[in-house]
């Protein structure tokens, strides 16, 4: 129980830590949050749990190939913002994008031979 508290309060304090930094400069907020940190915390945290490498390789190739359908979210959400719409409006519509396009990826990388 003491590992779970550890690994939420760890996870916690960095997400807090960029929204303040963010605040201040959001550049250096945006280049922090673009770092894969809660990548490496989850592979930290799954090698200890499990000591298993290859299911640590798989979970990092994953996780690159479901990067790539959030970038477009990156652009849509300022872009909109910048148009005029609202927060929630756009927040939500870059959510759906995303949300397309993770449903894109997982219907194509079967198809051109990728076995997630």
């Amino acid at each position: 129980m003491l590992y779970l508290f550890i690994k939420a309060t760890v996870s916690g304090l960095i997400v807090m830590a960029v929204s303040e930094i963010a605040r201040r400069s959001p550049s250096i907020g945006g280049l922090i949050a673009s770092l894969p940190l809660v990548s490496v915390l989850a592979v930290i945290w799954l090698w200890r749990d499990t000591g298993d490498t290859s299911r640590v390789a798989d979970h990092m190739e994953a996780t690159f190939w479901f990067v790539l359908p959030t970038l477009p979210m990156f652009l849509a959400f300022p872009a909109l913002l910048r148009a005029g719409m609202g927060f929630w409006f756009s927040l939500g519509v870059s959510c759906l994008l995303t949300i397309a396009l993770y449903a894109f990826t997982l219907w194509l990388l079967p198809r051109v031979g990728y076995k997630l």
